[in-house]
């Protein structure tokens, strides 16, 4: 397992299309603080940058031998939009392109409704000829929702090359059991790991609509506390499935503090065995 820092760091958390620092910057802290890779999001540099500016993306990375684990390409998918969200599996040559511009093997998609189910099959496809893969965050208001679910899901689209942004807060937020058995469950589909913390409560001063349980209200914290999701198991667990992939630090914390939260992550999960 492998350290990768996403963008999201740099972003607050209902503002996703706006970063609170440099690429550049986010780059060299990365690098400081131990990092393997960058996961890239639309705030730094998506479908929308003009070519100059994903040509100075790629340099600045090359420079700094920190290659990019997963690609996001649009705001719409990370904002989880029903209406826009799926569309990029309509024409998804443009992600594939960027991705192969910023050698990412990775593609995060957003997925609604059983009618999307197709249109990911022939993005599928269209990637396969890249070697490329595509993946979905287990997320609220998807067909990745509930373990169930996102497995049946997984079966119908029924491509090598599409797996799992196994993530155990949104998992939370749905009642859904996050801990080794439904690790053990994912496995064999888990392209990526998000890590975000959170205690879930009706004091929150944050709120999420799930389709499985209507409103839940929780308040961040960070992942190196000791509250909310206790990571220590999980890392075991993706351990004893032979997890080789990233874990990716995804919480927002422009609010928080980019630069601690940076290096207070490394530090943590690194404790926890991850690139020890």
């Amino acid at each position: 397992m492998e350290l990768s820092l996403s963008v999201r760091v740099a972003e607050k958390f209902l503002a996703k299309r706006e970063a609170n620092m440099t690429l550049e910057k986010l780059a060299d802290l990365a690098v400081q603080h131990g990092y393997d890779a960058l996961c890239m999001r639309a705030s730094q540099v998506g479908v929308h940058s003009p070519p100059e500016a994903v040509a100075a993306a790629r340099t600045m990375l090359a420079e700094r031998r920190l290659p990019v684990s997963m690609l996001t390409g649009d705001f719409p998918i990370p904002e989880n939009s029903d209406d826009e969200g799926p569309l990029a599996l309509r024409n998804i040559a443009p992600y594939l392109d960027l991705a192969e511009q910023l050698s990412a093997p990775l593609l995060r998609v957003c997925i609604k409704t059983d009618e999307d189910l197709k249109w990911t099959r022939h993005a599928c496809d269209e990637a396969a000829e890249r070697g490329l893969q595509l993946a979905h965050q287990c997320h609220t208001r998807s067909l990745f929702e509930e373990v169930d679910r996102a497995l049946a899901t997984i079966a119908s689209i029924d491509r090598p090359n599409f797996g799992l942004i196994y993530e155990p807060a949104n998992l939370e937020l749905c009642g859904q059991d996050y801990g080794p058995d439904t690790i053990r469950r994912f496995a064999p589909h888990i392209f990526n790991v998000y890590l975000q913390n959170h205690v879930i409560g009706p004091d929150g001063d944050s709120a999420l609509e799930t389709w499985c349980r209507g409103e839940v209200r929780f308040r961040q914290v960070p992942i190196w506390t000791d509250q909310g999701i206790d990571f220590a198991p999980i890392i075991a667990a993706l351990g004893e499935v032979d997890y080789r992939g990233h874990i990716t630090i995804h919480q927002a914390s422009a609010d928080l503090g980019t630069e601690t939260a940076v290096a207070e992550s490394a530090r943590y999960l690194r404790s926890l065995g991850v690139r020890d």
